[in-house]
């Protein structure tokens, strides 16, 4: 691990046409990642960037060999610094419950690397074996549960998996004066186009949320939301389909792109609490986030 990064790890894959093998490691990982430059892969090779399993940096000049595993460092060369940060509001030895704010993505992936919450929390504890139990989107600020221990990872993932665990949301949104509270939403949800968002379709349930209205403001209001299933964007798209997407929602009714040092406009939702049982200690977990919203 290095700053909070830990390593990348790829397969020396085996070649059909011998004519396509590349001669060197090197030459692999250029025709791998074509848009990282030669002269970029060979600073990474020079400073011992690329490794074996044991820890052995890997030379340039090593013949390319298939059947073997090696790791390497994930940079970018340029990253937009995200200026909010992290509140750990609980610790122990098996998980880590955080309060994560808007704009800052829970793992590394696409334009994001070091700027990631599990990049700044292991760059923190220099624990490398820390891993998010569940997913909150970028744009979502609010409460997750952080695993310490891999060797009870399985445990509290499967507190989701059986719906075991209370997750409460606080969304602002407009008012629709038709519609009735507490209701209960199902729908079906599937990838919509472009293919990170998603779409409901007319086909057999597949989500579920309960919502209650908290209170008004003019024409907004705060929004109380419990979902029994955990679809991607599945509280975004509830509520867009009822005619009340959530205030500053740059996917829903429709995509408004914005750049990446664009932090104005947070999305109004937020990840307000979690209530469990310690499959550890037996004993009843709650957690509420420090954060509120904005009408």
């Amino acid at each position: 691990m290095m700053e909070g990064v830990s390593p990348s790890k790829i397969y020396l894959e085996k070649f059909c046409d011998k004519a396509k093998t590349p001669a060197l490691i090197f030459d692999f990982f250029c025709q791998k990642f074509p848009h990282i430059t030669i002269d970029e892969w060979q600073r990474r090779f020079d400073e011992g960037l690329v490794f074996w399993d044991d820890g052995m940096p890997v030379r340039a000049d090593e013949p390319y060999v298939h059947g073997r595993n090696v790791y390497y460092y994930r940079f970018l060369a340029s990253e937009v610094v995200v200026p909010f940060e992290h509140e750990v509001i609980f610790e122990n030895q098996e998980f880590m419950v955080v309060d994560k704010p808007h704009f800052l993505t829970v793992t590394p992936s696409g334009d994001y690397v070091k700027q990631t919450l599990l990049t700044r929390l292991k760059h923190q504890t220099n624990n490398p074996d820390l891993s998010p139990i569940h997913r909150l989107d970028k744009e979502t600020a609010g409460l997750i549960l952080i695993s310490k221990n891999p060797k009870t990872r399985s445990l509290y993932q499967s507190l989701f998996h059986t719906q075991d665990i209370k997750k409460i949301y606080h969304a602002i949104a407009p008012i629709n004066h038709e519609l009735t509270f507490p209701l209960d939403l199902h729908l079906h949800l599937t990838r919509g186009d472009p293919f990170y968002i998603m779409q409901v379709k007319s086909e057999k349930p597949n989500s579920h949320t309960r919502m209650t209205l908290i209170k008004t403001q003019g024409d907004w209001a705060k929004y109380e939301l419990e979902p029994s299933t955990g679809k991607l964007h599945q509280l975004r798209v509830h509520l867009n389909h009822l005619g009340i997407a959530i205030k500053n929602d740059p996917y829903y009714p429709c995509v408004r792109h914005k750049a990446t040092n664009d932090f104005t406009l947070p999305l109004q939702l937020l990840a307000y609490s979690l209530c469990f049982i310690d499959p550890m200690t037996g004993r009843e977990c709650f957690f509420s986030s420090n954060r509120t919203l904005e009408f």
